[in-house]
């Protein structure tokens, strides 16, 4: 190894839940046919992928606003009468 370089791998993380919130997750996880490091895992996970695509979407709307790329509020109550005309 390179001295002053250190590599650290992370194999497990532990987490810490009051009894009632592990009660929670074991009757959930058992509800689930899962146990309940599989089910926390899967939540953990699923959580992540849902804030990065938020936080893309939430990025993406700021830079079309700053582009002037929006409607006022009178344009979007014009829309569906705009729609429904015959």
């Amino acid at each position: 190894m390179t001295p002053g370089l250190a590599f650290h791998t992370l194999e497990v993380m532990e987490g810490h839940f009051t009894p009632e919130l592990q009660a929670k997750v074991d009757r959930v996880a058992a509800e689930n046919h899962r146990d309940a490091d599989e089910y926390v895992q899967q939540l953990v996970e699923h959580y992540v992928d849902h804030d990065t695509w938020f936080r893309q979407k939430v990025t993406t709307s700021l830079e079309q606003f700053d582009r002037g790329e929006f409607l006022t509020h009178s344009e979007v109550g014009d829309r569906p009468k705009r729609l429904f005309q015959t």
